[in-house]
């Protein structure tokens, strides 16, 4: 017998009177009020957000009889904030998966077992005009939903992130009106819906009332069409009012609120097309966006004139000689993948967090966005427009899940869900083809491919003409204006770029999966996409850490992921894979992207330290005027500072630079940088006069410190005395105590003047607390090779007391359980009697088999320090947390952080805070510093936790806290690369299985000599 088919499962039907999408637009009564585009201020628009009345059910079919009349008590019923995803309001069961559906394969049906809520509102309308019409807008509700007006069934709909208006005008009469919505987790719109994010449902986007004239507006959209030159544009605009009885529009064209052109357009049979040439208008980009508004201007029948903006640009988009070209001129995308999201509200976002977005985007140099995976909200459009970002404009549309049962093209390459796809191609195009930001249609993401494909390209080509399309999973391009990959290694990309002949050009819609810590390598991933014209940019995924605000008992506040509300099947943390935090605070990697992408390259030259070459990688942008100081520094001394206005400079142009500075007073001193601050010269409309746009810094190599050995030799001398039991040896003098474990052959502790500075250690390390990007390494890591097991094993200790120093050489071999390989390990301590420890750590790599790990999480040493020196003074890159592979954001110079300060508070505890090529460091408690000094640049980690401690935590301020300090300096630690989705740590910031040395002291100095004190070692 054949299942039969409910509503929200009919595949064949789109919706029931809904009404035609169109773009959105607001009227007015008067120009002046038209010009500043404010919504709530239209004429006739009502927001119906706030409190509603709200009824939970586990299906369809438990709906209370009669629900829908308007006299159904809903005076006991819930009380649930509209808009808001009803899993956050207590309601239903929260979820996360990446590619797993919450339901069996069997489309187009779903569960009986389907949570519906009912939503109910009771509406106050007076003053109904006969030439009235009223529309009811829903801009989002997930998945599917029925309305009822006074008990009437007024429509149906379905598509979660694109509006539904229905036109209500005869269900609705004067005084109280009941308005009930029932929604539908699952419908047959949710196989189309399988997006990397929690599953939300409810009414999630704004409810709107509109209350118009019946002859008014029904749609418009302008076109700019560019002559040859690119210089001049074709002004069309297209419109259809609901009847026909308006025959006439005037159409002014405004520049900053001042008029620049106008016509009078004719209108017949309700539909109009006019065009006029305009001459040299400012044109639209990312980096320039202005806007023009189109003020159109009718009388009703009634007499009363509206007046409708439209907000416009005057741009192009094309590919041309195979480039994606915009306005003539080829662009690179700097992008990033955004979703809807914030920490409190699910996919319920305000203009305020949209605003925000935007602005962080700009002001870290991002200048395109794609709406992964479905249409935003149409707020952030206008931001786009706004502010100047390009826009890859994303379909409603992903079936991952059916990758997983090896048919991915089950419902894609099915012609009965042909004008499902459709559908939503074309709506989300009417909806917002008037933005100029929008550049590129996407045909969805992750959804196999076939015909239905194939049906949505020719729709939206013949709907609208002047834009691309997109479309990743179309391997061979054929539905899809570029070609499009994803998570592409880096040769792979490489090749991509030297196969350019007669091809369309390459996007990397996703790259540099920003999950935790990470991503790495996004300088390379750069520098080839700048190498080979073909390559047109890409998009980091993603902008957000989707994680869920969490207040604790003690108010402490952590974020909640995938699993964490007993979700199963679940992918954990996977939605933890921001550039921004939860909250919208940056994070380390969006630090690094905006470096890596920055507009202003500065490189040195050969022969001639104070001499640069400036590279302008603005699109179409002039350097002209914008603000450089030149800083030159020698550790925290500033020689002299310089500020100039750059020269003209267009864009894709360089030059060299000769530097005007004083060259012999700063070749005068030692360590020279010269510090390079790009500023904006004026207020933009999303930073500050002085907004930093990028930084640099070069070394004057000829300025360059060597290390030295400090001659003790004339300085009195202590007696050293050694105490040795079966067990231990313990070495002194009046400065220092030292005791070393015969046994384990270790460093127990280390004094100065009665106190102790180490704690235990130092002792060798091959692990770091995983990384996300380790995640396809770890088992291996943990289970084959074991290397979080390796530990050391004795072979021998001796010591010798020589003229004012003692020597302690320690024998070791290092390995894990069951391997063949592993290091032979020497541990050289002279301790002088002055108490100055000097460790040369020397390492042989030992392979007697053929498996061995092809990486090492990292080769260095731990060592467990006095925690009341908590102070952390360094010479070496900072100021923010910097690895090998991620560090180019992060300039050498001298930084000082409390030992807390060094920790990033990843979302999902894990390594962090690393430091790269330290000369020095320093550990101070008040005026007395340790002074930690290094033979060879090295890369260290402190922190008040041990990596047991980090690894057992599974959310922020859940570390277990240590008493001591615990301090990691590296020989290597491997890079952060972006192997949880992507490309694996390069080789070049690999650990293996390797020789290695390293070299240290220990001493103790007066803060005040920090600078002079590290230019020695005293030990030898």
């Amino acid at each position: 017998m054949q299942r039969k088919m409910k509503r929200w499962e009919d595949v064949s039907l789109l919706a029931m009177n809904r009404l035609p999408a169109h773009s959105d637009f607001y009227r007015y009564k008067q120009i002046k009020e038209a010009l500043e585009v404010t919504k709530e201020k239209s004429d006739g628009y009502q927001s119906l957000d706030g409190d509603w009345k709200f009824l939970y059910l586990q299906a369809p079919e438990y709906s209370p009889q009669h629900f829908e009349q308007a006299e159904f008590d809903i005076a006991s019923l819930d009380t649930i904030a509209v808009p808001s995803c009803w899993q956050l309001q207590g309601y239903g069961n929260m979820h996360y998966t990446d590619v797993l559906y919450l339901i069996p394969l069997n489309p187009p049906y779903v569960p009986h077992e389907n949570p519906t809520g009912i939503y109910f509102k009771d509406l106050v309308v007076e003053n109904i005009a006969q030439d009235e019409n009223i529309v009811l807008k829903f801009n989002g509700v997930d998945s599917a939903f029925d309305l009822f007006v006074n008990g009437q069934h007024a429509g149906y709909s379905k598509v979660s992130r694109l509006p539904s208006e229905f036109d209500i005008t005869d269900l609705i009469h004067e005084g109280t009106n009941r308005l009930t919505v029932r929604v539908y987790q699952f419908s047959d719109g949710t196989y189309l819906e399988d997006q990397d994010m929690w599953w939300f449902s409810g009414i999630y986007r704004s409810v709107e009332l509109f209350r118009n004239h019946k002859d008014t507006l029904q749609d418009v959209w302008i076109e700019t069409i560019p002559d040859e030159s690119y210089e001049s544009f074709t002004f069309r605009i297209n419109g259809s009012f609901w009847t026909d009885s308006i025959k006439k529009v005037d159409i002014q064209i405004y520049l900053n609120g001042k008029e620049q052109n106008s016509l009078a357009v004719h209108v017949e049979g309700g539909s109009f097309q006019a065009t006029k040439e305009i001459s040299k208008p400012l044109l639209w980009s990312a980096e320039t966006p202005h806007l023009y508004t189109a003020v159109l201007q009718y009388d009703l029948p009634s007499g009363v004139s509206e007046s409708v903006p439209v907000r416009f640009g005057f741009r192009s988009i094309e590919i041309k000689d195979n480039e994606m070209r915009v306005n003539g001129k080829r662009i690179f995308f700097n992008g990033v993948n955004r979703h809807d999201f914030n920490p409190d509200q699910g996919r319920t976002v305000t203009y305020e967090d949209m605003l925000q977005d935007v602005l962080l985007m700009k002001q870290h140099n991002i200048n395109a966005v794609r709406t992964a995976h479905y249409p935003n909200q149409d707020v952030f459009y206008d931001l786009c427009d706004e502010y100047g970002l390009y826009v890859i404009d994303e379909t409603d549309l992903e079936c991952h899940g059916f990758e997983n049962t090896g048919n991915y093209n089950w419902i894609s390459d099915n012609e009965q869900w042909e004008k499902q796809y459709v559908d939503r191609a074309i709506r989300m195009v009417k909806r917002d083809r008037n933005h100029p930001s929008v550049i590129i249609w996407s045909l969805g993401n992750e959804s196999g491919v076939g015909r239905n494909f194939t049906a949505m390209y020719d729709a939206i080509k013949k709907t609208d003409a002047t834009r691309l399309v997109h479309y990743e999973g179309d391997r061979v391009a054929a539905y899809s204006d570029m070609y499009t990959t994803m998570y592409t290694r880096l040769n792979a990309l490489e090749e991509i770029g030297q196969n350019a002949e007669g091809k369309k050009p390459h996007l990397l819609c996703e790259y540099g999966h920003a999950m935790g810590n990470g991503p790495g390598g996004l300088t390379e991933y750069q520098e080839v996409m700048r190498k080979y014209p073909r390559l047109q940019g890409g998009f980091i995924w993603e902008w957000y850490d989707h994680g869920i605000r969490k207040t604790d008992d003690e108010g402490n506040t952590y974020f909640l992921y995938g699993g964490d509300y007993g979700d199963f099947p679940t992918n954990g943390n996977f939605c933890i894979d921001g550039l921004v935090f939860p909250d919208r605070t940056p994070s380390p990697a969006l630090i690094e992207y905006k470096k890596v992408i920055e507009p202003i390259v500065t490189e040195a030259t050969a022969g001639n330290p104070f001499r640069v070459k400036l590279k302008n990688r603005y699109d179409f942008r002039n350097l002209k005027g914008i603000h450089l100081r030149i800083r030159v520094e020698s550790f925290s001394e500033l020689i002299e500072e310089v500020e100039v206005e750059l020269p003209s400079l267009s864009a894709g142009e360089e030059l060299e630079y000769t530097l005007p500075i004083d060259q012999a007073k700063a070749l005068a001193h030692e360590e020279v940088w010269l510090r390079f601050i790009y500023s904006e010269p004026e207020a933009t409309n999303y930073a500050e006069k002085g907004h930093p746009i990028t930084r640099e810094s070069f070394l004057v190599e000829v300025t360059k410190r060597n290390k030295t050995v400090k001659d003790l030799s004339l300085t009195s001398r202590n007696q050293i005395w050694v105490e040795e039991t079966p067990v231990r040896l313990r070495v002194t003098s009046a400065h220092f105590q030292a005791e070393f474990s015969k046994v384990e052959g270790a460093l127990i502790s280390f004094a100065l003047d009665g106190e102790k500075i180490i704690e235990e250690g130092p002792e060798l390390t091959l692990w770091r607390a995983s990384i996300d990007n380790d995640m396809y390494k770890r088992d291996a890591w943990l289970n084959k090779y074991f290397i979080k097991n390796a530990k050391e094993q004795m072979v021998s200790l001796e010591h010798h007391v020589g003229d004012g120093f003692v020597d302690v050489e320690i024998q070791k071999y290092m390995s894990s359980l069951n391997q063949a390989w592993g290091f032979n390990v020497r541990y050289h301590y002279r301790i002088t009697s002055h108490g100055v420890l000097n460790l040369q750590l020397v390492g042989e790599k030992v392979i007697r088999g053929n498996e061995i790990p092809d990486m090492l999480p990292r080769i260095g040493i731990n060592m467990k320090l006095n925690q009341a020196y908590n102070e952390v003074t360094w010479y070496g890159r900072g100021d923010s947390e910097n690895y090998q592979d991620s560090k180019r954001s992060q300039p050498i110079g001298l930084y000082t952080k409390s030992v807390e300060e060094l920790h990033t508070d990843y979302v999902y505890p894990q390594e962090n805070g690393s430091r790269c090529d330290v000369s020095f460091l320093a550990l101070s408690k008040g005026q007395q510093s340790i002074l930690i000094n290094f033979k060879e640049i090295r890369d260290f980690t402190i922190h008040d936790y041990e990596v047991a401690a980090l690894e057992a935590a599974q959310h922020r301020g859940k570390i277990e806290k240590s008493p001591y300090n615990v301090l990691t300096v590296d020989y290597r630690q491997s890079g952060l690369g972006s192997n949880s989705c992507g490309e694996e740590q390069l080789p070049p910031y690999r650990v293996g299985v390797e020789d290695f040395e390293m070299t240290l002291e220990i001493r103790a100095i007066p803060k005040s000599n920090l600078i002079e004190e590290s230019r020695f070692f005293v030990a030898r």
